[in-house]
């Protein structure tokens, strides 16, 4: 089978996608090992857009509707974990912000402690 430059070119663009969708298990199980737990690190998510992106482009190249199929809805699921990872991060670094200012004004009581034990300590009963 002779191949023109075109397609050993599209032949490179699928395997060097493979090769990066496959790299994201190797992120996965170093980091779990590191941790000694399973672990998605969020590293995980980025390869898999971008391998899953490249195999999209080859799967339109070769016209092949389950390969799209199957490499679409996985794009779907990439970028909406990576738009929820950016978002948890965004809540932790205004809980930083919050608690740093807290601690910075230590006056302010802080919104979930009480600001007096009036309601908390019940009244000693009268005979």
């Amino acid at each position: 089978m002779s191949l023109n430059s075109t397609e050993a070119l599209w032949m490179a663009v699928g395997f060097g996608g493979q090769f990066i969708f496959t790299a994201r298990f190797l992120v996965q199980w170093v980091a779990s090992e590191k941790k000694r737990e399973p672990v998605v690190p969020l590293a995980f998510w980025w390869i898999s857009l971008f391998g899953g992106l490249t195999l999209f482009c080859y799967a339109i190249h070769k016209l092949d509707p389950p390969f799209i199929l199957g490499q679409g809805m996985g794009l779907v699921v990439y970028i909406r974990n990576l738009m929820l990872a950016a978002k948890a991060r965004r809540r932790a670094a205004r809980r930083l912000a919050r608690a740093q200012d807290w601690l910075s004004h230590p006056a302010i009581p802080a919104p979930h402690l009480p600001t007096s034990t009036k309601n908390l300590v019940p009244e000693p009963s009268k005979p």
